[in-house]
């Protein structure tokens, strides 16, 4: 079954990144000249998602309004002659249908996937954090599709990170089935480095089945007081066998500021209208 839907939370008060994100949400926070959110959007796009479900809270507006179209705006554009501006708004609300939920209590990722169980409904689904972007050439939900079509089974995205950073993560105990494929025995939120199963740690990217709603229903609430989606995985591992792809692809927390700054250098090196320009500019430093 192809995967055409996928769920992302976005309904996080951004406190790393006060005092910007007092009144625009972090995942609007602009890397180069287009928001966190839309690389994540643009990445489920490209992968075949048709279906967007963006978890909200009333704080949010500005995400709805910058995926709807925007009448005055390409008007304006287009009396303006600014054709290829035009089409790359418009771009923007055409990328897959977009669906919002409201998640009236800030209770964690896993209640709020909990929010769009109705919608997701009896299909496999795609999910993702609102503010980790994978630059890569493949689509990294693309490379966990094509996995998934071929255990038929929920798949967790893994990258590899320096030790010393698995307390900043969800950890996966890995049982190697073949290259670039583990089945998961266990997921650990947050570990110290020294009870760290290992350093494959989740990116935030899933596909998972809507059998993951029965377990987030069960489980206690965990650290922070919040609902972990990776404790209902562990859950889930005991049952039935989980999967996890190592993607490729460089990782950026963009909730982190120093991996949000390394992002925003990341694309703009790469960004075509700056023609190399960025390059020269930070090549005049003496580090």
């Amino acid at each position: 079954m192809k995967i055409k839907k996928a769920v992302i939370p976005v309904a996080g008060f951004g406190t790393r990144f006060l005092p910007a994100t007092k009144a625009q949400p972090k995942e609007m926070l602009a890397l180069v000249d287009k928001p966190v959110l839309q690389y994540i959007v643009e990445e489920m796009a490209k992968a075949g998602v048709t279906e967007i479900v963006l978890v909200t809270d009333q704080n949010k507006r500005a995400i709805e309004d910058h995926f709807d179209s925007s009448f005055e705006l390409e008007h304006r554009l287009l009396r303006d002659g600014k054709e290829a501006s035009y089409n790359q708004i418009k771009e923007i609300s055409n990328l897959a249908k977009f669906i919002y939920i409201r998640q009236k209590e800030a209770l964690g990722p896993g209640h709020a996937l909990l929010c769009a169980k109705e919608i997701v409904g009896s299909e496999p689904f795609a999910f993702a954090y609102g503010d980790d972007i994978i630059s890569s050439e493949i689509p990294a939900i693309g490379q966990m599709i094509e996995t998934f079509e071929k255990y038929k089974s929920p798949i967790i995205g893994v990258v590899e990170v320096p030790w010393e950073k698995t307390k900043k993560y969800g950890v996966i105990e890995p049982e190697e089935i073949e290259e670039k494929v583990c089945r998961v025995k266990n997921i650990v939120e947050k570990p110290d480095p020294g009870k760290a199963p290992s350093n494959l740690i989740n990116p935030g990217r899933y596909i998972l089945t809507p059998k993951i709603f029965s377990y987030l229903e069960k489980i206690q609430p965990g650290k922070g007081g919040e609902i972990w989606l990776s404790d209902a995985i562990s859950e889930l591992t005991k049952n039935e066998d989980v999967f996890a792809h190592k993607i490729d692809g460089l990782y950026f927390d963009c909730g982190d500021k120093l991996e949000f700054l390394k992002a925003t250098i990341h694309f703009a090196l790469r960004h075509p209208e700056l023609n190399g320009a960025f390059k020269n500019f930070l090549e005049t430093f003496n580090f």
